[in-house]
């Protein structure tokens, strides 16, 4: 009856509370009264009770024990075999030998099936799908052959009785067991589930605090290199210049600082009109000429917080490509409605062969590629000689989650 861990305020402890006494209680409930008054019987021989009353409990001890053991916590995968204690199996089958024997020698039809049929329904529980069928069915086969072997043997006209009974007893004693069982294994399964779709949530929501802090830093971080390496260079020439660039510098690394902050605590919020904005600076920075079209209506139509928040990455992700894996000339920046889609095209010229090592896995293109999906919207880019290109579309008025 130990609680698992992950049984705490799953409400499974009480169910297996409630099932342990449906089942190895109830099992015990049956052999204790029924022995127990055939043993009072008069008729029982002077000899019997002593042995009768020492198997009768190891039977009681060991079904309680091997039931109870079947409800155990399984592995957090479910995927092992639950195997039964072999001494305690060991122990109740000698046992339920001993209370089949000795009423049936005292032509007791009734009685001497009821230890076998709990025995043969603790069995089956251990036990799944053909394995149990031929199992207890087998089982309700052989119940019917000592009864009425004594019978015939006795002649005392209860052949049909000492048959059937046992073989009913049999079936409603594993029917009796199983039914519980079932449900608890039901519920099992389902727990886990419960506890695996936790771990894919937590997993999805470390993917999505990767991809925005890569989205930052990796942005920040390179727009500050960019502007580091120009300061140092106009630094002789030009020193006011230089100073401006460095004062850039240090408004990034606060932005920088402010943004991963804001990330932690999950309010971050891009925006398209603020991506464009500093993407035009920072391109003009690096001597890039930038062109701009934008579309009044498109960008209207993307003012719901998914559609900016998402479109205004991709350009952060452009932006950044462009700074780090091209040496680009000419980039242009066109974002129009058409359709129905808000249709953001970003491309730039320079572009070179990316290496193995700097495709992005999970983050990136292809992790915006994925949120884009999930809003309803597309991501697409293809490169074509040296010219790369970005296209991103989203319904016009985008519903989809944008974190």
């Amino acid at each position: 009856m130990r609680d698992g861990v992950s049984e705490r305020g799953t409400g499974l402890t009480g169910f297996r509370r409630y099932t342990w006494w449906a089942v190895p209680g109830t099992a015990v409930l049956c052999l204790l009264p029924l022995y127990g008054g055939w043993l009072l019987d008069g008729d029982v021989p002077a000899w019997a009770p002593v042995p009768a009353v020492a198997a009768l409990a190891v039977a009681a001890v060991a079904g309680a024990v091997l039931l109870s053991a079947r409800l155990a916590p399984q592995d957090p995968d479910g995927a092992g075999p639950v195997r039964p204690p072999r001494g305690w199996l060991f122990a109740d089958l000698a046992a339920t030998a001993v209370l089949a024997v000795m009423p049936l020698l005292r032509q007791n039809y009734g009685l001497w099936g009821l230890a076998p049929a709990i025995a043969v329904a603790i069995g089956a529980t251990y036990l799944t799908g053909r394995r149990r069928l031929a199992f207890v069915g087998g089982a309700v086969a052989l119940a019917t052959l000592p009864g009425g072997s004594v019978a015939l043997a006795a002649g005392d006209g209860e052949f049909l009785y000492a048959a059937l009974f046992p073989a009913g007893l049999v079936a409603f004693s594993v029917w009796m067991l199983l039914g519980p069982l079932w449900a608890w294994d039901v519920a099992g399964r389902l727990d886990r589930a419960r506890r695996l779709e936790a771990e894919v949530a937590v997993k999805d929501e470390r993917l999505r605090f990767a991809a925005d802090l890569h989205d930052i830093q990796g942005h920040h971080l390179q727009v500050i290199a960019l502007k580091s390496e120009l300061a140092a260079r106009l630094a002789e020439r030009d020193p006011a210049r230089a100073a401006a660039e460095m004062r850039d510098v240090r408004q990034l690394a606060a932005d920088a600082l402010h943004d991963t902050r804001a990330v932690v605590h999950g309010y971050r919020s891009t925006t398209l009109d603020d991506e464009i904005a500093n993407a035009t600076r920072v391109l003009a920075a690096a001597d890039i000429d930038a062109r701009m079209t934008l579309d009044p209506a498109a960008v209207a139509a993307g003012r719901a917080a998914p559609a900016r928040h998402l479109l205004g990455l991709v350009v952060r992700e452009a932006t950044t490509n462009v700074l780090r894996h091209s040496s680009a000339r000419r980039a242009e920046v066109d974002y129009r409605l058409a359709g129905g889609l808000a249709r953001l095209r970003f491309s730039n010229d320079g572009a070179s062969e990316p290496s193995a090592a700097s495709r992005p896995s999970g983050s990136g293109l292809p992790g915006l590629a994925e949120r884009l999906r999930a809003a309803g919207g597309e991501l697409t880019w293809a490169r074509d000689g040296d010219r790369f290109e970005v296209v991103a579309s989203l319904p016009g008025r985008a519903n989809g989650a944008a974190r």
